[in-house]
């Protein structure tokens, strides 16, 4: 149990640079070795630089390898290393693996007739571009894997590993079994063999178990020497970069220390795992913002669902009063929307897009029944062949407002609220979730709403909120929104907030504030004295405070029966646009964007003539940011480009 650990990687790396047929890779933040398939040979050693004292393998030993494995074909494994004797092909002890397996090989004379035994241990997911640490523990019959620290992998075996295995003119091959075929193509950061005791403990008790180390080459160590002055690297080392240009892609640990360019921002990011990081910007502020398309509609305009489809493109989704026509969708094609397809639909209301696994999915809010006294919504599915958006799911609703989408532990749901039935405002919206047996969404929860417009899903750490827009209860808009928090498989209340014909909540980030705004869009008390405008009320911005555990308020900004908030960043400024629809006496009013101040809060900065304005939505093209408005008033709603300096 006190011998040292017998380092194989770094006996094939010269002290005077790198073998041949070797390459330094830095992925996630980690250096490993890339190996070439032509030079099988180079990357080799006789097996007596290890075994100095002693001709024989051990005969109890811990085998401990730190890889980041790439996708391995079908009925293709691939070596991470062998010990194979000169003038023999066979692999004295060897360690490969398939899609999902693992095989550890070794050979052995007196118990196996001259055949070679092979220890399986399936189900061993590697192939996910992540770096993982695996502790493969050997003692006569008992072969025991333990991958990342996880439960241990133990396998019994007829034929026990020798308790003789010669070395004698044997050698190690890194990645091969001395031939191309079999070539190993991940990276390699650790292989190291610990004879006579089982490493597990050792490594498990790191704190990042997935990297931890009990012998790394110097050229792979995190923190390399200096050079001095104008002295080069000794061990040069390059990175898996990837640059994507376009539109912003997403960054998730699967895109981490890959990079994106911003050809119209001119700005260069880094992908940190979670968030783009700016790395080389000229830094934009929003000058002013000019008219850009008149954007024809079927109808007057409820909503507006701004969303691209991967390899196909950019795509706006109107909510139309009328049917028919119904509601449209636009493609962005040569810098302008132009109409794609039409929708029946019935006095929508909104628009969402939202995709499971691979499937891409529409939904729509219908407020109104159909010619036949139907009410329902319907979900569509992208047809990858048609290249439409087709008929999927029928839900009954009733006055149905919204629809959010979210994912909450890996499990997919759909919300609707429901407005009213008939003249009743005080009824359930309803929480479905995906079923992924039958492909349909299934009910799983129902929330009490009262006249409610709009669910808003969001996330504060491991916690899941669902808040609702709470409008009318049949006699006064003065009533309470609720914010909801996912506890033992549902919603549970965990905050109201008095809030004035709520039409809309949007959450946003600014650092490491997180802020709630809701629209309030006219005060109504039937037991009350009218107030001289109905219509000019204060909409409120609050945030999270983290010690009392709720939403405080933080801002109000008066508003004219505000119908939505919209949350968008130009370079390092953030602003909030409101959609003011009307202010008692007409519908022609300006809708504000508000930048954020810092210390003095939202402070009103662009003032935008409007028509009845209900929706907006900011996206972005490769040739700038833009804002979307949609007109409740009047069949035109507006492209606005925001012009920066």
């Amino acid at each position: 149990t006190d011998l040292r650990p017998l380092d194989i990687l770094s006996e094939v790396v010269p002290a005077s640079g790198l073998a041949r047929g070797m390459r330094v890779f830095q992925v996630q933040g980690l250096r490993g070795f890339q190996l070439a398939a032509s030079r099988p040979r180079s990357l080799a050693f006789p097996a007596s630089r290890l075994f100095i004292r002693c001709d024989l393998f051990p005969e109890e030993f811990s085998i401990v390898v730190t890889l980041r494995v790439l996708s391995v074909p079908a009925k293709r494994n691939e070596y991470i290393f062998t010990l194979m004797a000169e003038e023999s092909p066979s692999v004295l002890v060897g360690l490969r693996y398939g899609p999902d397996k693992l095989h550890f090989l070794f050979w052995s004379q007196e118990h196996a007739g001259g055949w070679q035994t092979r220890v399986t241990f399936p189900n061993i997911s590697l192939s996910d571009n992540q770096w993982h640490t695996l502790v493969l523990a050997v003692s006569g019959q008992s072969f025991s894997l333990t991958v990342d620290c996880s439960v241990p992998m133990d396998v019994v075996v007829e034929t026990p590993f020798p308790a003789s295995l010669s070395v004698k003119r044997a050698s190690f091959y890194l990645g091969n079994r001395r031939r191309r075929k079999g070539v190993f193509t991940g990276l390699l950061r650790q292989l190291v063999l610990l004879p006579g005791a089982d490493a597990t403990p050792r490594i498990c008790s790191a704190i990042n178990f997935k990297v931890a180390t009990l012998s790394v080459p110097t050229v792979l160590q995190d923190q390399p020497t200096k050079p001095v002055s104008n002295e080069v690297l000794k061990y040069p080392y390059e990175t898996d970069t990837k640059v994507t240009l376009g539109t912003r892609p997403p960054c998730t640990k699967q895109e981490k220390a890959q990079f994106w360019f911003n050809a119209s921002w001119r700005g260069l990011y880094l992908c940190n795992g979670s968030a783009w990081i700016s790395m080389l910007e000229v830094k934009q502020r929003l000058d002013y913002v000019e008219e850009y398309q008149n954007l024809v509609t079927n109808s007057e305009t409820m909503g507006v669902e701004v969303f691209t489809i991967p390899k196909v493109g950019l795509f706006a989704a109107t909510a139309n009063r009328y049917s028919p026509p119904g509601s449209a969708i636009y493609k962005w094609t040569d810098g302008k929307f132009v109409p794609y397809q039409n929708i029946p639909t019935y006095q929508a209301q909104s628009w969402k897009y939202f995709t499971i696994g691979k499937k891409i999915f529409l939904a729509v809010a219908n407020f109104e029944q159909n010619d036949r006294g139907q009410e329902f919504s319907v979900i569509y599915k992208w047809s990858r062949r048609k290249e439409k958006f087709i008929t999927y799911q029928r839900i009954t609703t009733h006055g149905a407002r919204d629809w959010e989408a979210f994912v909450i532990e890996g499990e997919a749901f759909l919300a609707v609220v429901n407005h009213r039935e008939g003249n009743n405002h005080n009824i359930d919206s309803v929480i479905y979730k995906w079923n992924p047996r039958t492909g349909l969404f299934e009910t799983n929860q129902t929330i009490p709403t009262s006249g409610a417009y709009d669910w808003e899903f969001f996330t504060i750490g491991p916690y899941s909120f669902l808040a609702v827009a709470n409008t009318f209860n049949g006699t006064s808009t003065k009533i309470y929104s609720h914010i909801y928090i996912w506890l033992s498989g549902s919603f549970q209340l965990f905050q109201s907030i008095l809030t004035f014909g709520a039409a809309d909540w949007e959450v946003f980030r600014i650092g490491d504030r997180v802020f709630l705004a809701v629209a309030n869009s006219h005060s109504y008390d039937s037991g009350m004295p009218a107030p001289s405008n109905f219509y000019a009320i204060n909409s409120s911005i609050y945030e999270l405070n983290i010690t009392a555990q709720m939403f405080v308020k933080f801002q109000d900004l008066l508003t004219y029966s505000a119908l939505d908030w919209e949350f968008f960043s130009v370079g390092d400024d953030s602003f909030l646009v409101v959609a003011n629809s009307f202010d008692g006496f007409t519908f022609s009013i300006n809708s504000i964007i508000y930048r954020w101040q810092g210390y003095e809060g939202f402070v009103a900065a662009h003032h935008l003539p409007t028509v009845g304005c209900r929706d907006w939505e900011a996206f972005h093209t490769a040739e700038g940011s833009y804002l979307l408005y949609s007109s409740a008033k009047e069949p035109l709603s507006k492209v606005l480009k925001l012009k920066t300096t």
